[in-house]
This record gives structure tokens, C-alpha cells and sequence, in this order.
């Protein structure tokens, strides 16, 4: 196969999750950053799809309905490729507009190095994560890193994950 088309296979899969990830939104456990779906945050009154104040499972079948319409710009019940990219694109720009708004302090519709570490600052202990870094991994308490350090909470964490590397399916039997 050919590379592209690995490539292209990839990324439809992941817009696939992403297109219907909201659907999911309402079936989702929340974690510390707010939802777990894949997609943007979808509010109860779009979710609510017949109107009547409840969420049911047809609802949800409605809204991905929805979803993949708005995604099939040519409407011939099939995303390309290119539908695909197009609505990844949108949900990337729509999440840059969100983090702008969010973080730019003076305004002007763009972000400085300060109101980017500033806006780091809101989500609480992933604030400093540089330093927390060096912290879990400086065992001599120099400050600093070395390279056997690094490389122990390497070995470390890879020991926690079984022994895979990340991005790596968990091969273990269970």
C-alpha cells in the first residue's frame, strides 16, 4: 500500500473519532480537563435533538447523523479525504480561536510567551510541568538532569507500561 494512502487512511480514521466523538460526549465520564469525547463539547440542547429534555440513545444517533452530514460537504454519504481534513482543520482553528480568546490578556488577538505561561497557570498542577519534570527525575538533588537519570525514568516508566514504548499497543495477556 502505498504511503499516501496509509497517511490517508489514518487521518480519516481520526477525524472519524473526532467527527463522532461528541456523540459520545454525553455517555462520557468527565476527567479533570472536562470531557473525555474527542470532539468538540457538544451543549445537553444540541445533544437534545427531538427537543423534549431528555437524552436518549436516539438522540445520540441523530446528533453523529448530524455530525457526519455537516462533514459530507457534497452530500454523497461518503467522507473523502479531503471532507475529512476539511472538518479536521475547522475543529483545529475553532480550538486555537477558544485558547486566543481564553489567554490573550491585552487583547490584541495574539499570544506573548507571558500570556501563554500565564494561561498555563489555569489548569492548575499541569502549570509547571518542566519542573515537575526535573523534580521526578533528579534522584541527587543537584537540580538538574543527567543522562543517567533520564534514562532510569525512562527504563521507569516504560516498566510501567509493561515495558512498551508510548504510542505501542499493550501486548500483555491478562
Amino acid at each position: 500500500m502505498k504511503r499516501s494512502q496509509l497517511i490517508a487512511g489514518a487521518t480519516a480514521m481520526a477525524v472519524l473519532a473526532t467527527a463522532f466523538g461528541a456523540a459520545s460526549v454525553a455517555e462520557a465520564k468527565p476527567g479533570k480537563g472536562g470531557h473525555r469525547g474527542h470532539g468538540p463539547e457538544m451543549t445537553f440542547e444540541q445533544l437534545d435533538a427531538n427537543g423534549d429534555g431528555k437524552i436518549t440513545a436516539e438522540d445520540l444517533a441523530a446528533a453523529k447523523a448530524a455530525r457526519f452530514a455537516e462533514a459530507d460537504t457534497n452530500g454523497d454519504g461518503a467522507l473523502s479525504a479531503e471532507e475529512l481534513q476539511a472538518q479536521a482543520d475547522a475543529r483545529r482553528a475553532d480550538r486555537v480561536e477558544k485558547m486566543i480568546e481564553r489567554m490573550d490578556a491585552n487583547g490584541d488577538g495574539v499570544l506573548s510567551m507571558e500570556e501563554m505561561e500565564a494561561g498555563r497557570g489555569d489548569r492548575g498542577d499541569r502549570g509547571d510541568r518542566g519542573g515537575r519534570m526535573i523534580s521526578r527525575m533528579d534522584t541527587d538533588g543537584d537540580g538538574a538532569v543527567s543522562a543517567e537519570e533520564f534514562e532510569a525514568a525512562k527504563a521507569k516508566m516504560a516498566e510501567r507500561r509493561g515495558g512498551k514504548r508510548h504510542g505501542e499497543a499493550d501486548t500483555r495477556s491478562e
